[in-house]
């Protein structure tokens, strides 16, 4: 019989109750240090006034940097309304035309290693390489935009185009990582799948539809709310390309909380807009899962 304080119910010793909260505290600290920390930080400096330039003016301030967010910046509404236009723009965009290379990359042909290295290439580029090299396609002078147009036609200055000037470069960047996750769904298909099809008189269109896209959903929805995040984020390539403008056109939450807090050394406000941020990303990304159903069993 064991001895009173050294074992537990069904005769494992006490101290093993232990062991697994022991084994998981590293992981478990780090979180607190790099997530949680941050995160609380930025919730108390949100309600705070907290600007480096005006250090007598400093001290709580309760909800007045969320009421001076909602009801007296514009810039606010204009970066929030941008934001959506460049998400919905590019994470559309990016499905279709990755889709498109995953299928065609997906079939056997000579060569077929070497066009999924060219095509996947662009994905190992660092975003401010990537803007590096398209700012000297755009050059008005000695970019290929000069065979486009007139020769002193600026792309990245201009409000009509600029947008698009945007979206072209960043498709270049995201549309492999799209590719990538739908190759692999797509080599995750069973193969008698197609082949029952076909037997049954389904041409290509229909096995598309039947077989191919409702086994990838879930990769599908994995991969899109996966770069919506990075794309709502976005702030390398857009500062690089034309920190904002002109006019402040091509400017994104993220961009401008930068502009607020790093910029104008206005902490506080700062923390506010990344406030808005992160309850805009959690609340978009719950409901499109919820609305997906994310990993639930879709047979039938």
């Amino acid at each position: 019989m064991a001895s009173t304080g050294t074992a537990v119910a069904g005769g494992r010793p006490r101290a093993l109750r232990w062991a697994p909260y022991l084994l998981i505290s590293p992981t478990v600290l780090l979180i607190a240090v790099f997530l949680v920390y941050p995160i609380g930080s930025v919730l108390y400096y949100s309600l705070q006034h907290y600007n480096l330039t005006k250090p007598w003016a400093n001290g709580f301030a309760g909800l007045a940097n969320f009421r001076e967010m909602l009801f007296e910046d514009p810039l606010f509404w204009t970066s929030l309304g941008f934001t959506a236009k460049w998400v919905v723009a590019e994470i559309g965009l990016q499905l279709v035309l990755g889709l498109a290379l995953a299928l065609i990359v997906n079939e056997s042909f000579i060569g077929r290693g070497l066009a999924r290295a060219m095509v996947f290439s662009p994905w190992a580029v660092s975003g401010v390489l990537t803007t590096g090299i398209w700012i000297l396609l755009y050059n008005p002078t000695t970019g290929i935009v000069r065979y486009l147009g007139a020769p002193e036609a600026a792309v990245l200055g201009n409000p009509d185009t600029v947008f698009g000037a945007l979206v072209l470069t960043e498709l270049w960047r995201g549309v492999p990582f799209f590719a990538i996750l739908l190759l692999a769904g797509l080599q995750g298909i069973p193969g008698e799948l197609y082949e029952a099809a076909a037997v049954d008189g389904a041409g290509r269109t229909r096995r598309f539809l039947h077989v191919t896209l409702p086994h990838l959903r879930d990769a599908i929805v994995l991969a899109t709310l996966l770069r919506s995040v990075w794309e709502f984020n976005n702030v390398d390539l857009i500062y690089t390309l034309t920190g904002g403008g002109p006019a402040q056109v091509t400017t994104t939450l993220p961009l401008y909380v930068a502009q607020r807090a790093i910029d104008s050394k206005d902490f506080g406000y700062g923390s506010a807009l990344t406030t808005a941020g992160f309850v805009i990303l959690l609340f978009c990304s719950l409901l499109y899962l919820r609305l997906s159903r994310f990993g639930a069993d879709h047979k039938g």
